[in-house]
């Protein structure tokens, strides 16, 4: 595996705040899953592996990157705008789909997950996107930092 991957993530616990336990499982599960296979490559910088903290700070996304070791690479911010909108129409999938679980049969539950995985292909590609010439990653990469973006964003809707 290249050099050009993340090694840590945080996220800004003045941005989460604390969910229920379906958010937290979601959050540790896309961090897990993120770490365990990606690819994480700042534009300009030479070698990694990287740490990576997420916030939200006055209503922008922040990428703070940093070499394994601490030594700062670069940070990194984007304005929320261009992903406000699948940002909640995906939340608003993860709590039909959770009310679902309770609820509904199996057919309901699929087509409501169908539907979630579709919308956070949407932000991903977006997110995959507005990243472009600044970080270079994967699509898997970039579906994972999409759901951690969600659970930094569900706290400050």
């Amino acid at each position: 595996m290249s050099d050009h991957h993340l090694v840590a993530v945080e996220l800004d616990q003045d941005s989460i705040g604390k969910a229920d336990a379906n958010v937290e499982h979601e959050r540790r599960v896309a961090i897990a899953d993120l770490l365990d296979g990606n690819v994480f490559a700042p534009n300009g910088s030479e070698t990694g592996p990287y740490a990576l903290r997420l916030a939200i700070e006055d209503q922008r996304l922040v990428f703070d990157v940093t070499r394994q070791d601490g030594a700062p690479v670069h940070i990194f911010v984007f304005s929320l705008g261009p992903l406000r909108r699948i940002l909640k129409d995906y939340l608003m999938m993860c709590d039909s789909y959770y009310e679902a679980v309770r609820d509904s049969t199996l057919a309901q539950i699929e087509a409501i997950d169908m539907g979630r995985r579709g919308v956070h292909n949407e932000g991903s590609t977006i997110l995959r996107e507005r990243l472009a010439g600044k970080i270079e990653v994967d699509f898997a990469t970039s579906r994972r930092l999409f759901t951690l973006i969600c659970a930094l964003h569900r706290r400050k809707m």
